[in-house]
């Protein structure tokens, strides 16, 4: 015979995981576990998913074309200038989010056309005027670099390099490139969170 406190355990005992269940990603980006999903559009009205890109290395530069330090960044001797191209060239994907408010420094469509041209820009850059996925991966200022393994974890989140504008102290390092290479070498990320500079992201309100 079942007693009252039986019943009331079993109720609360969640039942157990199916073979084959997914782990859910968290609300907020966070390092060590499955990146957030997202859904945005490009600068041709083309819908973009990260979903799409299961199975390979995804990099996610937040962009605003009209910030001092992307400007830099995307000189033509400075790294987002060739990085971009170098990493989809060993089978990244390289997405760019601009989650500029509308009426913000750097928003809108056809700015983010004339920089496609003004910094070479071959990858998609895609629109996030509410700012939801930015607010979801914390991105705080531009650049600000996230990379995404093949198994959809996020394993680094922070600055592009050491040296902001072409200024540092000590050996510069290049912290996005460094992850990216442990990852295709099957290795722990060896500084996965590093301390990114920039412009704060335009957000609304």
């Amino acid at each position: 015979m079942m007693t009252t406190l039986t019943v009331l355990m079993t109720a609360l005992t969640p039942p157990p995981a199916l073979a084959g269940d997914a782990p859910e990603a968290p609300e907020f980006a966070t390092v060590g576990e499955l990146a957030p999903p997202f859904t945005l559009r490009d600068l041709d009205n083309k819908e973009v998913k990260l979903e799409d890109f299961e199975g390979q290395v995804v990099v996610l530069e937040w962009f605003n074309p009209d910030c001092p330090f992307v400007k830099f960044a995307h000189g033509e001797t400075e790294p987002l200038r060739e990085l971009p191209t170098r990493l989809t060239d060993d089978g990244a994907v390289w997405l760019a989010i601009n989650s500029g408010a509308h009426g913000k420094q750097g928003n809108g469509l056809q700015r983010n056309r004339e920089a496609l041209e003004e910094y070479a820009i071959d990858y998609p850059v895609l629109l996030d005027e509410s700012g939801a996925v930015g607010r979801r991966y914390q991105a705080t200022s531009t650049p600000h670099i996230y990379i995404i393994d093949e198994e959809g974890t996020l394993v680094y989140r922070g600055a592009l390099d050491s040296t902001p504008m072409g200024r540092g102290n000590g050996a510069p390092l290049d912290h996005a490139l460094d992850a990216f290479e442990s990852v295709k070498a099957d290795k722990p990320v060896p500084t996965p969170e590093t301390r990114p500079y920039g412009c704060n992201i335009k957000y609304g309100s």
